[in-house]
């Protein structure tokens, strides 16, 4: 089964490194994946996002029309992609950041404080692991458990091992918020 998923927000929230985080998850777990990022020169602040597509076969491309799962780290993310989530799809909204609520009524709308949630476990740098343990509860892209190793993993070989309890800490946050 193919699974797509669009994480976007601004320049910093970690965007791209939650996408790459659940990619590697998805090829750990034994899926065909794909990841493809999109930013702004202006790397903090300004727009990013990032596409993930994981299957049990070969994926056939990384640009995807209607992803099965959103997840909307800002309103402007939330505008831009909403509209193209597939029926039944899932979205996590950030609502420490987005007021309005999804318009659409066909699709599953997890809204979770995931700035907030940070602030309380002691990092707001961590929104995005959060926002990653909602999406894999939400949706079972892959299991919890290959997801916090791959994540432990990527921190360790990156030189940041000391940050890797507070983001387990994080994943859980999210998974239990979903």
């Amino acid at each position: 089964m193919e699974r797509s998923v669009v994480i976007a927000g601004f320049g910093g929230q970690g965007v791209i490194l939650a996408g790459k985080i659940l990619a590697q998850a998805g090829m750990d777990h034994g899926l065909e994946v794909t990841w493809l990022p999109s930013y702004g020169p202006e790397m903090r602040g300004g727009t990013a996002n990032c596409t993930v597509v994981t299957s049990d076969s070969p994926v056939g491309s990384p640009i995807v029309d209607e992803p099965s799962a959103l997840i909307a780290m800002n309103l402007p993310s939330l505008e831009k992609f909403a509209d193209q989530v597939a029926v039944d799809g899932t979205i996590i909204v950030n609502s420490s950041l987005i007021e309005s609520t999804v318009k659409r009524t066909d699709l599953h709308v997890i809204s979770i404080p995931l700035n907030e949630l940070a602030t309380k476990i002691g990092n707001s740098r961590t929104i995005n692991m959060i926002a990653l343990g909602a999406l894999i509860k939400a949706t079972g892209i892959v299991p919890l458990e290959t997801l916090k190793e791959t994540m432990k993993k990527a921190f360790e070989d990156s030189g940041k091992a000391k940050v890797v309890p507070i983001n387990l800490q994080a994943v859980e946050e999210g998974y239990n918020a979903a």
